[in-house]
């Protein structure tokens, strides 16, 4: 019977979203209208127009930086649940999160060494 309701539940949060989706869009609809001229209607991407050829270069740094976001990211993503779990982990997991984040803080003083924050 908890299944059922369960079920049931779950159907009545997809409805109420559904509806909610349909309404807002059904608003958006009504009240916006469009306004189209030629510089709306021009294809963009990047920065850039579409019609001129792209740069011959671009620079190195541009790629680090990418990079070195990724690896932050990547590090966010292994602190959330490390955080989470701190308490059962104890001081061994505490100083493991700390070697982690000193090699990553070494990557980062490097990065910086190497000039890849100036643009």
């Amino acid at each position: 019977m908890e299944s059922l309701q369960n079920f049931f539940g779950a159907l009545i949060f997809i409805a109420i979203t559904a509806a909610n989706f349909a309404g807002m869009a059904l608003v958006a609809h009504l009240l916006g209208r469009p306004r189209r001229n030629a510089v709306k209607d021009r294809p963009f991407e990047c920065g850039m127009d579409a019609h001129e050829p792209p740069p011959a270069r671009v620079p190195v740094s541009f790629y680090m930086a990418g990079l070195l976001l990724l690896v932050f990211d990547i590090q966010a993503a292994v602190m959330l649940p490390w955080s989470a779990e701190l308490t059962r982990l104890g001081f061994g997991g505490l100083a493991a999160m700390a070697v982690f984040t000193g090699f990553l803080m070494l990557g980062y003083l490097y990065a910086l060494a190497r000039g890849v924050f100036r643009w």
